[in-house]
């Protein structure tokens, strides 16, 4: 049966981020709030936790996963940076988005995608998960908390724990989040492509905005 831990959205309390990061390095899968919706996370080099993560989400390894980053320098030690997607990344991040980056070699294989050899990146605009990520000292390899079958991403951590608690080791509740995910922009490509029109604005990438 899952933990079940509530964290202030703006003050999270220190004593149960650092019990939080115990059990991500100890091999747990845990659900935790970002500025667009709940998250599943893991640590990068535990294989039997992404099996799991996997198996929550139900999805294979041509899924793109995650890697919640603390800063940019931290993203360019696991993905490769032109200046160009430096500098569009340093302008709208931290923020509700993803980017598809080639990989470097600092990352397992079996994380990325099996062709492409990429992965998302992303720089969260939440206190509670940049407050795990700072005590973590590593990025959180995490899928969006959207169920197979669901039409949406779950939005409160009670229904995570309820539907979740005996496949989780943590649900966090650091209240509602929303059921928009991420704007998904692939950067691998030299100019920007949308991959998912999601909370992240359009605008500064050209593309045109969503309408109704």
């Amino acid at each position: 049966m899952s933990q079940y831990f509530a964290l202030h959205p703006a003050n999270p309390q220190p004593r149960l981020v650092r019990k939080a990061v115990e059990i991500i390095r100890g091999g747990g899968v845990v659900a935790y709030p970002t500025d667009s919706c709940y998250g599943l996370g893991c640590r990068i080099g535990d294989k039997a936790a992404l099996d799991r993560l996997r198996r929550i989400r139900g999805i294979d390894e041509t899924h793109h996963l995650t890697l919640m980053c603390r800063d940019l320098a931290e993203i360019g030690a696991f993905a490769k940076l032109d200046n160009a997607s430096f500098r569009l990344l340093k302008s709208l991040t931290p923020g509700s988005y993803t980017f598809i980056l080639q990989a470097t070699r600092e990352l397992p294989r079996r994380i990325l995608h099996p062709r492409r050899k990429t992965i998302g990146v992303r720089l969260p605009d939440h206190r509670i998960a940049r407050a795990l990520l700072a005590e973590l000292g590593e990025p959180l390899l995490s899928a969006t908390m959207s169920m197979p079958g669901d039409l949406a991403p779950i939005a409160e951590a009670a229904e995570i724990r309820e539907r979740l608690e005996h496949e989780l080791d943590l649900v966090i509740d650091g209240g509602p989040c929303g059921t928009e995910p991420t704007t998904v922009v692939d950067l691998t490509h030299g100019a920007p492509v949308l991959v998912r029109a999601g909370r992240g604005a359009l605008e500064p990438f050209g593309f045109e905005a969503r309408t109704g």
